[in-house]
This record gives C-alpha cells, sequence and structure tokens, in this order.
C-alpha cells in the first residue's frame, strides 16, 4: 500500500503542475465581427490578450480604410480568489474592394516576450441592401435564429414510423435567453407520441454552411394513419433575443439590445405510400415492421378441469400497438376464456420496440389428445418492401385424467359448433329434497326487555355527572389568575416549538426564541410586556429566589437574541441556545 502512495505522490504533483501552468499561460487572439461582409459595411477587428502587454504592432489591413481604431478596453476581476484579466485593442474597418482578404498577424509583448495573433480570412461581397449598421435588432435576429423541423423520412409508407426533431438555431453573434411556445402542431391523421427532452443541452453544428449552435426543443414520433400528402402543422415560438449593439459601456463590455422574435418551423408535407395490394396476404391485419410470432402454452399435459395458458406473441419492431393479434382456433370440447392482452413496448425516435400478446385460459372436459393448430401471421417489411408470413408450430394437449367423451364430437368437429354435452360425474346433480326440516328461529321484543330498562334509566343517572361537571368547569372560570398563567405557558410552549422548527433559519429562530422567553416570564412573574427590560427582569428573578447563575444564563439568551439581528450565527450555535433556553426554562419551573 504504502508504495503505491509513493507511486502515485509524483504524478499528484505534475496535475497540480500542468494546472498552474494552464492559469499561467499567455493567449493573443484576434476576434472579427463577421467572417463575410458587403462593400458597404463595416467590420470590427479584436485583438485579445489574457495579460498585460506593451509594444502592441497591428498589421496593415490590406484592402480596409481605417474607421476608427485602435481604441483600447481592460477588463479585471476577482472571483473565488482567481482574478480574471483581459486587454482588447479595436479597430472598425470599411472594405474598398470585393474580393477575399486575409487580416495579417499582429503583435504583441507580454512578460519580454513578443506573441503573435494568427492570420483571419474575411470575403468581400457586392454592397448589400441594407448594411449592418443599419439593421435593427429585428433583423439582427431574422437572420441569425431558425426553428428547424427535421424529418427522418417524407415518404414513407402507411403505418411505417417516422421521426420529427424540432431544433432550435441560434447563431454566435446572438444570445437566447428565453422562448415560449405559441403554437403546438396537432398531428392529425398520425398516431404520435412525444419523447421526453429530459434536459435543453447547446450543441454545435452547421446551419446553411455557416457554424451555429443549436437546442433539440421537441421530438415525436408519428406513424401515418392515412395515405397521400399529409401535412404537419409548424410549432412556433415566442423567443427572447439579446443582439449585440456596437455601443460599449464604460468598462468596454458590449451593450445588448433586447427583442422578442416569433420563429415557426414551417407546414412539412408526408407524402404517405399505401401499402402494395399485389401478393398481400388474406390474413393481414396491417402490421408493419419486423416481427418474429409465437404461440406457447405453460403445459401439454394435464387432468381434466385443469387450466393452462396459451399466449401469442407478436414481438419486434414496428406499430405494436396498431394491429390485431391472429386468435387461435382450438377445438370446442375445450373450454376457452377471453385472451388476456398485455404489452411491453417502448417508443424512442426509430419507432416501437417490445412485445405484445394475448393470454387464453384454457379447460378441457373430457381425457383425450387436443391439437392447437399452427397460427399464421402476416406482416408488411418497410425495407424489404414484401409482405411476410410467419407459422407458429402445432401443439397437442394431452390430457390425462378425465370423463371420456361421449364420441359425438370428434376431431372432425373442431371448429364447426362451441356446444359441449352434458356429462354427469360424480353427484353434479341431484333429487329435490320434499322435507325441507326447518325450524323456527323465535322472535324477540324490544319493548320490556332489560335494554329497554337500561335506556329509561340512563338519562337519570348522567344528571350527577353533569352536576359534577358544571362545578369544575365554574371553578376553572372563576380561576383568573391561573388561566392567565396556563394561557401564558401554553404559548410560551407554543413558540419555543416554533423556534425548534425555525433551526437553521437564524432570524427566524431568535425571534420565536426571544417570544417563548418573554411569555414564560409573562406568565411566572405576572408582569406586562411593556415592563420588560434586562435589570427589571434581574431584580424580579433575585426576589423569586432564583439563583444567580441561572438568571445570568437567562439574560445572556435574550442577549443573544438581540445580538443575532446585527451579526452571524451559525447552525450549532442555534442548537446550543435552544438546548440552553430549554434547560433554563426547567431549572426556573423548579425553583419558582
Amino acid at each position: 500500500m504504502i508504495k503505491k502512495l509513493i507511486i502515485l505522490i509524483p504524478f499528484f504533483f505534475l496535475s497540480f503542475l500542468v494546472k498552474a501552468q494552464d492559469a499561467d499561460a499567455v493567449t493573443f487572439e484576434i476576434q472579427l465581427s463577421k467572417p463575410k461582409l458587403g462593400l458597404n459595411e463595416r467590420l470590427r477587428v479584436d485583438f485579445t490578450m489574457n495579460k498585460d502587454g506593451d509594444n502592441f504592432n497591428p498589421p496593415d489591413f490590406n484592402g480596409f480604410r481605417v474607421l476608427m481604431g485602435p481604441s483600447q478596453s481592460i477588463s479585471s476581476s476577482w472571483i473565488n480568489g482567481v482574478r480574471s484579466y483581459s486587454k482588447t485593442y479595436s479597430y472598425t474597418l470599411a472594405p474598398i474592394a470585393k474580393g477575399k482578404f486575409t487580416i495579417e498577424q499582429a503583435t504583441i509583448v507580454i512578460a519580454g516576450k513578443t506573441y503573435k495573433s494568427l492570420p483571419k480570412e474575411i470575403e468581400v461581397t457586392a454592397a448589400v441592401d441594407k448594411p449592418s449598421d443599419q439593421m435593427t435588432a429585428e433583423d439582427v435576429a431574422d437572420e441569425n435564429l431558425h426553428l428547424v423541423a427535421e424529418v427522418s423520412k417524407t415518404n414513407p409508407y402507411l403505418n411505417e414510423a417516422i421521426s420529427v426533431v424540432y431544433k432550435l438555431y441560434v447563431s454566435p453573434n446572438i444570445s437566447v435567453s428565453n422562448y415560449q411556445p405559441l403554437d403546438n402542431p396537432t398531428y392529425n391523421n398520425f398516431w404520435s407520441q412525444d419523447i421526453k427532452v429530459s434536459r435543453l443541452t447547446a450543441q454545435n453544428g452547421t446551419y446553411q454552411g455557416k457554424p451555429y449552435r443549436y437546442v433539440v426543443l421537441k421530438r415525436v414520433v408519428l406513424y401515418p394513419q392515412k395515405t397521400g400528402k399529409l401535412e404537419i402543422e409548424p410549432l412556433s415560438l415566442d423567443v427572447t433575443v439579446d443582439v449585440p449593439t456596437s455601443r460599449r459601456d464604460f468598462f468596454g463590455g458590449r451593450i445588448y439590445s433586447q427583442t422578442n422574435k416569433t420563429v415557426s418551423a414551417g407546414n412539412r408535407v408526408i407524402n404517405v405510400k399505401s401499402l402494395p395490394t399485389a401478393n398481400q396476404p388474406a390474413n393481414f391485419t396491417g402490421a408493419v415492421g419486423e416481427f418474429d410470432f409465437s404461440v406457447n402454452t405453460t403445459k401439454t399435459e394435464l387432468n381434466a378441469t385443469e387450466s393452462l395458458q396459451a399466449t401469442v406473441e407478436v414481438s419486434g419492431k414496428g406499430n405494436l400497438k396498431l394491429f390485431k393479434l391472429p386468435e387461435p382456433e382450438l377445438p370446442s370440447s375445450l373450454e376457452v376464456y377471453e385472451p388476456e392482452f398485455t404489452e411491453d413496448v417502448r417508443t424512442n425516435l426509430s419507432g416501437m420496440q417490445g412485445k405484445v400478446s394475448n393470454s387464453y385460459t384454457i379447460v378441457p372436459s373430457f381425457r383425450g389428445k387436443y391439437p392447437i393448430p399452427s397460427i399464421s401471421f402476416s406482416f408488411f417489411n418497410p425495407k424489404t418492401e414484401r409482405y411476410e408470413t410467419l407459422n407458429s408450430d402445432e401443439i397437442i394437449i394431452n390430457v390425462l385424467e378425465g370423463p371420456n367423451n361421449s364420441g359425438s364430437l370428434s376431431n372432425s368437429a373442431i371448429g364447426q359448433t362451441n356446444k359441449q354435452q352434458v356429462v354427469t360425474t360424480g353427484s353434479q346433480f341431484n333429487f329435490i329434497k320434499l322435507s325441507p326440516n326447518l325450524t323456527n328461529m323465535g322472535t324477540s321484543y324490544f319493548f320490556g326487555s332489560t335494554r329497554y330498562y337500561l335506556w329509561l334509566l340512563l338519562p337519570l343517572l348522567l344528571i350527577p355527572l353533569a352536576i359534577i361537571l358544571r362545578k369544575k368547569r365554574d371553578a376553572i372560570a372563576e380561576d383568573v389568575v391561573g388561566n392567565k398563567i396556563k394561557r401564558a405557558n401554553k404559548l410560551a410552549r407554543k413558540y419555543l416549538s416554533a423556534a425548534r422548527k425555525e433551526l437553521g433559519n437564524k432570524d427566524a429562530f431568535y425571534i420565536a426564541l426571544e417570544r417563548a422567553l418573554h411569555n414564560y416570564l409573562k406568565a411566572k412573574l405576572k408582569i406586562e410586556t411593556s415592563e420588560f427590560s434586562k435589570d427589571k427582569i434581574s431584580q424580579l428573578l433575585n426576589k423569586k429566589g432564583i439563583e444567580e447563575t441561572t438568571i445570568y444564563e437567562f439574560i445572556g439568551l435574550l442577549q443573544n437574541c438581540e445580538a443575532a439581528r446585527y451579526s452571524p450565527f451559525s447552525n450549532v450555535e442555534m442548537q446550543r441556545d435552544y438546548d440552553k433556553a430549554s434547560e433554563v426554562i426547567s431549572l426556573m419551573d423548579k425553583q419558582l
């Protein structure tokens, strides 16, 4: 164990050294307001460093005319004992020709070393209709905010799964602070299920060839229930957008303009193909996907009147909730109950996956062997664009013990009738009894009974008890002083209980504790709240014969309650004061 620790110690020091080097690393970068601009627009170029430097040497800015700069801004802050520093040299440029130009390297001397920025390429196009310096915040939001509905497949088959993912694309030039759905799609003519988006996470992506950040807002799985052109209604959002302006605050930070923008994903049209009619099996019930099929029984040998379960199950991937399971054809001499349907289906972006089944309870009535014929299940596979049919194996049910069949029902009658012959076994039927052997149950009357006289005398017995309770209540009401003491004691217990509930909340705890102490004294010393002062309390407690130590602790608690308004108190101190208050009140109860 010690050897392992000795080996790991150099790695810990190495990790600390790497972190210290990262914190001291010098960065010197160039930032452009846009990678592409029109001939009549303006370009802002920022050279930013994280350490203070001297002898800044800008590039020549070939192809541009310097309108403003260099303007210098410095930002410095302390967060959790760590200093954050940034110094920026800014230029405003105007292009003088169309084409592709390169902003060459700039240099700066930091701590005696020369650092160079990386060159950046920029494209200047023909003049635009509305230059960026004339664009409003709404115009900037229009160009940099897009809501897109991405559909996995636009020409599915009937009952084939498709997914729709709604993404909000945001350009790095703006930021989004809030959004509110305005209109949610209803997905008419589709079976739909939303896939929950647990957390909104920004991801890097591209929109129309440009780098963007996007967030997945909504995901839904659809199964078209109608052929032809079906329309998916758009999702609309009201988005709060923060757009940077060309103005800066006193500390050099960029000033943002906030605006609300309504974005819509637009209508999407899905062209749903009908399933082919050629070679469609006769037992096809609308299953579309890739499936497995089976028929199983819990047992194949049993006695008459015992039961078994036969399960018809379809598993796989497809529209599991949207088709009917095939039904078995069983011999008429087997009693069959209504099936119990179960499903274990989960839905993700690729569609439904899992299994569905019907479980039949079967009870044979006669001895013999009964076949459960093979069952076929047909479905359409959209990948192969063909129908497929699966067949189960034939199952033989062997009933070992039970009454014999009369022979009127044979294997040839399977599926032809549901009627069964009644066969007497044991004591199923008996003769009707002519002598019922009934006995008289007797009759009882309430009037004149013991219960009647008890209820009659009960009010007379309650009169003395009522007189005793009345006298006791009057005696309690006449004791004015005692009643005041009881009420005050009850109030003190109430506030002490309230203080316990507020442990951890400094202000509320000490307010409740102070009230509890005052009300306790009000109950014991019979004085009004207006008479309270620490000297008055000390004098009164001395007269009552309270020990000096107890008086000192009581006054100390009141002082803590006052000091808590202006000083911080920890949870440990609050718990200690609460325990001390309980102890002091107990001691004073014994001495008063």
